[in-house]
């Protein structure tokens, strides 16, 4: 007979089973092209209850967070990078065009980057981490006076957002991609 604190280890190594199940379902919709994350269907799939799906991820936001947390944890990586970079500017530059590339590349990701609110506490960390690099970089940049003084690190992540979307409206144009990035860099100038 196996005690209560053992079935309780054992569910949570099932359960851990399962959410790996699910982020591996979820995983292969989306590289099949269904970006839809229907969570009944993935529960489907998965071979797992509906109710298991929704203990682990409330929402489709949430499943998508989990499913992108380590590609922005590479950002964050990134961000800590180009802070560390002895030229501030061309480490504001180079991480712009990461996080451009990256947002172009994966819908999701960049929804999980422009979501004003977040399903998961690593997300929410993940995003405090990516603020704090990026401010560190901006603080860098304008004692440089390379870059204008009125400019936060939620406003890059912002104007980032929107060059994406820009983009994603034009049709995928990689050239409009580097014009829009190259206006955003001028933009982010100190005025003359």
């Amino acid at each position: 007979m196996t005690s209560g604190a053992e079935r309780g280890t054992a569910m949570r190594a099932d359960a851990a089973r399962n959410r790996v199940r699910v982020l591996q379902v979820a995983r292969e919709q989306l590289a099949n092209g269904d970006d839809s994350l229907m969570l009944n269907t993935i529960a489907r799939l998965a071979g797992v209850g509906v109710g298991t799906v929704y203990r682990h991820f409330p929402n489709r936001h949430a499943l998508l967070e989990a499913l992108m947390a380590e590609r922005f944890q590479q950002l964050v990586a990134e961000a800590q990078a180009a802070a560390a970079d002895e030229d501030a500017l061309a480490g504001l530059h180079r991480l712009l065009r990461y996080a451009l590339g990256r947002a172009l590349d994966d819908a999701g990701f960049a929804a999980v980057l422009a979501s004003a609110s977040d399903a998961d506490a690593q997300t929410s960390r993940m995003k405090a981490e990516l603020d704090r690099a990026v401010a560190e970089l901006l603080d860098r940049a304008r004692d440089a006076g390379a870059i204008r003084r009125d400019i936060e690190a939620d406003d890059v992540r912002r104007l980032l957002c929107g060059i994406e979307h820009a983009v994603r409206a034009g049709g995928d144009d990689a050239g409009r991609a580097e014009m829009y990035l190259a206006v955003l860099l001028e933009g982010l100038r100190p005025p003359r």
